[in-house]
């Protein structure tokens, strides 16, 4: 990968798991020059999440492609109208509207059966032990998926149920990468979400955790945001 534009890029797990899935990506990107930082956000609440990825934005030394993977597209499209945010990369991701919650994006999208999420008494959620390798990581191999499968983080379920106040894809661009065989998302729904928001759509045969399965071809259009984006802040 060519690195020529923005430098910084900040990485947004979701729901059910945390930063270190981005590892691929990260190899990836740092080996073309680019200097990577990854948000581990709580999944306790909207708010705590958006926090945690401003103190990391608030760090970075420039311009900055701000990504988020599933939940982590909600979290970067309020914590993307940061003044370090150049442009957005939605990776299999929620992209809600201000005034919106996450839970509305999928009225009126089929339901995705292999994608279990187990609540506890306490509000927050785990995804199925049995489900979890098909509803989110079909592509990987089962020793990745059982690491994952018992790595994962619970979220707040109350998290669905907040409302966006500000959409970061209105003022600035945006590029989703959509996996192909999502099993976690309608694809009527992610292909909606990102076209809503217009974004340059690149698919990718892979499954929900394509962030964790298909490095390369993420960090590829994390790469082109970033040459794009500098382009346009400099016009």
């Amino acid at each position: 990968m060519d690195n020529a534009g923005i430098t910084n890029v900040v990485l947004v797990h979701g729901a059910f798991a945390d930063g270190s899935g981005w590892r691929g990506v990260y190899d990836a990107l740092t080996a073309s020059g680019h200097r990577v930082s990854i948000a581990q956000i709580p999944l306790t609440s909207f708010e705590d999440d958006v926090a945690a990825t401003r103190r990391v934005l608030d760090r970075q030394d420039g311009p900055t492609i701000l990504v988020g993977h599933s939940w982590g597209g909600t979290v970067i499209t309020e914590a993307g109208v940061h003044d370090k945010v150049a442009g957005l990369v939605y990776v299999s991701a929620l992209i809600p509207d201000a005034g919106q919650t996450s839970g509305e994006q999928y009225e009126g999208f089929a339901p995705t059966p292999e994608f279990v999420i187990d609540v506890g008494d306490d509000g927050f959620g785990f995804l199925n032990p049995d489900a979890f390798k098909p509803g989110f990581a079909a592509d990987a191999s089962d020793a990745d998926a059982a690491f994952l499968r018992d790595a994962q983080v619970p979220v707040n379920m109350a998290v669905f149920g907040a409302a966006v106040t500000q959409a970061a894809w209105r003022d600035k661009p945006s590029w989703a990468v959509i996996a192909t065989d999502d099993r976690a998302f309608d694809q009527a729904m992610l292909q909606h979400m990102a076209t809503r928001a217009g974004a340059a759509i690149t698919n990718v045969p892979a499954s929900h955790a394509l962030y964790f399965t298909q490095p390369e071809a993420v960090a590829e259009v994390i790469a082109a945001a970033a040459r794009e984006a500098a382009l346009s802040t400099s016009a």
